[in-house]
């Protein structure tokens, strides 16, 4: 399911790359950052603090193309390698609310194509359904630009 659920947000993509390397999409610095935030966005490395370990903390900076910068913060709180990254983030750093991001990945097979089907879910207490919306178009732009980033 794609869509919009009672608190929360759910994304389901195929992709034609195996668990291993959708994985690392989601745990390597040099990958998060090309994709993360979407095609005309930046996240340059010297601002992104990303060492994916359980109850470890990571920082990020989106340069957005007006300039203007959004700071991201969360923590890792599973690593399961090629199947399951969950951590928590927020846009508010000075914040403790954290929404969780939950990312399952399973060896599939569509049109005949080996790869890998990826559920994405993220939290979104309070937010408001436009909010909801806006987080899920967001998230779907995030993913187009890591299948492109990462030649998967």
């Amino acid at each position: 399911m794609t869509g919009i659920t009672p608190g929360s947000i759910e994304i389901d993509r195929f992709f034609a790359a195996s668990p291993a390397e959708v994985f690392e999409a989601w745990t390597t610095p040099e990958h998060f950052s090309r994709w993360f935030g979407g095609s005309s966005v930046e996240v340059p490395l010297d601002q992104l603090d990303f060492a994916p370990e359980i109850e470890g903390s990571w920082t990020a900076t989106m340069v957005l193309p007006d300039g203007n910068a959004i700071h991201w913060a969360g923590d890792f709180l599973e690593i399961v390698p090629n199947e399951r990254f969950v951590f928590t983030l927020t846009d508010n750093p000075e914040s403790p609310e954290r929404a969780a991001v939950v990312v399952t990945l399973t060896e599939a097979t569509e049109d005949g194509v080996e790869g890998t089907r990826l559920h994405f879910t993220q939290e979104t207490p309070g937010f408001a359904p436009e909010q909801q919306e806006a987080a899920l178009a967001g998230w779907q732009a995030f993913l187009d630009e890591l299948i492109v980033a990462d030649q998967i």
